[in-house]
């Protein structure tokens, strides 16, 4: 971060540092009574008479944060003045925002307490390198060691790679209904699925260069709660995980749904239909911008107050019959949802036949077949009405003319 400050101020800047000069060191002594404390890092970044401190904890590999050292490290930022703590592990949080540990409130009144996965630090690292770009070619060099590094198995650094030892319990029980929202395993499970959709956005977004988020509603971003007792009455009334992924620049987000009864994933999106035209006429505009999707990606077709399910078929039929999804030539279509399906893999930890892999397989199969190519419609720019040339009025007999009264010589 001190020598690459446009990955440092990436990094930093959300926090609350200014975009200044940095400084880094590593296990810093600190004297706190009769023992001496090591932080893994301090960090401080100063513009003017603006500075901003920050200690730092890491953890690599299966090593978890503790909230016994975590606070001892807040005590002793309070008593410095410092501005931060910054954690960094394997752990991601199931929102963003939210820290992976719970500490004593109260010393959070004077300190901030950050956290940044390796994902996110690797994540970071590559848009900046390879997507936003470095000023100095040395400074980039560096930068790429550091991807280099964090991307070999045996860093420390390692991503979301299993669903916890409640995964096979839950799952089963799902299977035979007989779940219930007291289970312990269903508070884990919950928040490990949430972490695995902040990961798959980090992971695509890092594929795309740019910044992709769950997507939430306000009130869920207010209150993680509401999000955590959402998808658990989910889970125990349909068996089913819920999440959405915001893309940039998309026609609207992807929503995942793992049904642990059926044993199957669906991702799917919504796109507005166009306002004119016939309604096979719009359904044709959907089938040409999906060329490249699969055959047995099912498109739904929802009309005007309307509720419930619409029409809905297979791509391979409505691409020989878009007539199939159009039920009342007189009832307006005003939206197409489009959903593509795929085994659910059962596996806890990553590899093949894993939940997770089986996820995030389809969320990159689905953006690619799908959702790149969609672009919503827009209406047509008026047109100028052409003038209408005027004929020349024909000569009458009666006109003046310069040869009235002349008389021809003989």
């Amino acid at each position: 971060m001190s020598i690459v400050k446009e990955f440092g101020l990436t990094l930093l800047k959300p926090l609350g540092a200014p975009a200044g000069n940095f400084e880094t060191y590593i296990e810093v002594p600190f004297d706190t009574g009769d023992r001496k404390i090591y932080p893994d890092g301090l960090i401080r970044v100063s513009r003017g008479k603006a500075t901003w401190t920050a200690l730092v904890e890491v953890k690599t590999g299966k090593n978890e944060l503790a909230a016994e050292q975590l606070e001892a490290y807040l005590d002793l930022a309070r008593e410095h003045r410092f501005d931060a703590l910054l954690t960094i592990s394997n752990e991601i949080p199931p929102m963003f925002g939210v820290h992976p540990t719970k500490v004593d409130g109260r010393k959070l009144r004077k300190v901030d307490l950050h956290h940044r996965s390796w994902s996110y630090v690797l994540s970071t690292a590559v848009m900046q390198a390879e997507h936003k770009g470095i000023s100095d070619p040395e400074q980039a060099w560096i930068l790429r060691e550091l991807i280099r590094y964090l991307e070999h198995p045996r860093s420390g650094a390692m991503e979301f790679s299993d669903m916890g030892q409640h995964w096979v319990t839950l799952r089963n029980a799902v299977r035979t209904q007989t779940l219930r929202a007291t289970d312990p395993s269903v508070p884990d499970v919950v928040a490990r699925f949430d972490a695995l959709i902040r990961f798959a956005c980090l992971r695509l977004g890092r594929q795309l260069g740019t910044e992709i988020v769950p997507g939430l509603s306000r009130k869920e971003r207010a209150d993680p709660q509401i999000r955590t007792q959402d998808l658990t009455r989910s889970l125990t009334e349909a068996g089913q995980l819920t999440g959405a992924v915001k893309i940039p620049a998309t026609v609207g987000s992807v929503h995942l749904t793992a049904d642990l009864r059926a044993s199957q994933i669906t991702a799917h999106i919504s796109i507005d239909a166009p306002r004119t035209g016939r309604q096979a006429t719009r359904v044709n505009w959907l089938v040409r911008q999906l060329k490249n999707a699969p055959g047995d990606t099912r498109i739904e077709a929802l009309v005007a107050n309307s509720r419930g399910p619409g029409a809905a078929e297979l791509l391979s039929v409505v691409r020989d019959d878009p007539s199939v999804l159009v039920i009342d030539p007189k009832k307006e279509i005003r939206s197409f949802r489009i959903a593509y399906s795929a085994p659910m893999g059962t596996k806890v930890a990553r590899g093949r036949g894993s939940f997770i892999d089986s996820v995030l397989d389809l969320l990159d199969t689905f953006y690619a077949d799908v959702v790149q190519h969609l672009k919503s419609w827009s209406a047509p720019p008026p047109r100028l009405r052409e003038a209408e040339s005027e004929p020349e009025p024909a000569l009458s007999s009666t006109a003046l003319s310069s040869q009235d009264g002349a008389v021809a010589e003989r």
